[in-house]
């Protein structure tokens, strides 16, 4: 434990790899690294839209990485390591002063600063290249990097769709999405998936409450006119309802229609709506990092309490990808592209927790040592408090993974 504590120590203060790997941890990364590429072959085979979402989060931890790196650089500081993964060494190669590579697990990525804290052991010669030797506002622009790159991931992503294919957004158009079972009144009137209605009952419908309240306002046994639209040619249908197969004394028709789907935006309005849905996103994000910090709702779920909710269930990738692959099978590849960039603003958002090991809590400890310090004195924090502070988050963010892993595998999302 002693020795868990003390690499766990030295990791955090060097924001990387803190010592080399041994030639049998090399050999077991390299294995590991084939099943790993061999398991997203077979997911490419069995779930592409499941992939693309899979290689979009891969390609996104990538860029958040970029983001500290480069400004790392333009900053002045230097930076010894860029590694996709974690866990042992399958590949690395040294161009100048960096050594880049990826590690085993792709369970994020890491960048190496020198200096990132008080304990953190730097050669005299580099010190004024050092994280902790630079100012205020460049330790900051660099710790939240990763977080600013998801914004502009998320903005780039959402502009795309936005000009290219639209966006979902109530369109004042009730469309049928689905019609239920062949006996259903609505499969024996002959009405389909995509039929636009138009009335039902001589009442004009336009969205999912309007259709639903003009089913209510008649009795089982009720004939009543049904107006649709299909390929654009108006027509009418008599249609008997029955009873409803769950909700007793409810008439039924057996359609599912509302007015969501992808309405063409021109260039500025996408514009708008990307920032307006990044905005969105991050008050809901700030939202769900409560939930998702919260403990008692991975025990609500894992004992099925009836105070469960899906809004606050634990996810991890495995579950939030099959999401994707569900998406991607009903919208196509623009649903998945909405899909990653909103997760891009949840994680830009959730990284930025002020606690370590977060982006934010290196912001925040560098936000302390300005507000610390003064003219002719500059306060540097000790690490060595606050590690475990990160153990204790680690140990939760542990919880939260394997309940949400659980979760996903025996109650999948998608």
């Amino acid at each position: 434990m002693n020795n868990f504590y003390q690499r766990f120590r030295e990791e955090m203060a060097a924001g990387g790899a803190a010592e080399t790997d041994t030639p049998e941890a090399s050999k077991s990364g390299k294995l590991v690294g084939v099943v790993i590429l061999g398991l997203l072959v077979l997911l490419a085979v069995r779930s592409p839209w499941t992939f693309v979402f899979v290689v979009g989060l891969l390609v996104s931890v990538f860029l958040h990485e970029v983001g500290h790196f480069s400004t790392a650089r333009l900053t002045g500081m230097k930076a010894t390591q860029f590694f996709m993964g974690f866990g042992p060494r399958v590949w690395s190669t040294t161009r100048g002063e960096v050594e880049y590579g990826v590690r085993a697990l792709p369970l994020g990525a890491f960048v190496r600063i020198i200096g990132m804290n008080n304990v953190d052991e730097v050669d005299a010669d580099d010190e004024p290249r050092a994280y902790r030797s630079k100012s205020y506002p460049r330790r900051l622009l660099v710790i939240t990097a990763g977080s600013l790159m998801h914004m502009i991931i998320a903005f780039v992503l959402f502009f795309a769709v936005f000009t290219s294919s639209g966006r979902e957004q109530n369109t004042g158009i009730s469309r049928i999405r689905n019609v239920d079972t062949q006996s259903s009144p609505a499969s024996i009137a002959g009405l389909k998936v995509d039929d636009i209605v138009i009335s039902i009952g001589g009442v004009a419908v336009t969205d999912y409450n309007s259709v639903s309240a003009a089913i209510i306002d008649h009795a089982v046994g009720d004939t009543i006119p049904v107006v649709y639209s299909r390929s654009g040619i108006e027509k009418t249908v008599d249609v008997v309802l029955t009873k409803h197969p769950t909700k007793t004394g409810r008439a039924y028709l057996g359609i599912w229609a509302d007015d969501w789907g992808w309405k063409s935006l021109g260039v500025a309005a996408s514009a708008s709506s990307a920032i307006s849905d990044i905005g969105s996103t991050m008050v809901d994000s700030v939202k769900g990092v409560v939930v998702a910090l919260n403990p008692m709702n991975s025990i609500r779920h894992i004992t099925k309490s009836s105070e469960a909710t899906i809004e606050t269930r634990p996810t991890t990738v495995v579950g939030i990808s099959e999401v994707g692959g569900t998406i991607g099978k009903s919208d196509g590849l623009k649903g998945v592209l909405v899909l990653l960039a909103s997760v891009n603003v949840f994680v830009g958002v959730f990284n930025m927790f002020p606690l370590l090991p977060f982006d934010g809590g290196h912001a925040a400890i560098a936000t302390y040592e300005r507000i610390r310090s003064r003219k002719n004195r500059r306060y540097v924090a000790d690490i060595n408090k606050m590690v475990p502070v990160a153990m204790v988050v680690i140990g939760l963010l542990s919880l939260l993974m394997f309940t949400g892993l659980y979760l996903d595998i025996t109650q999948p999302l998608g």
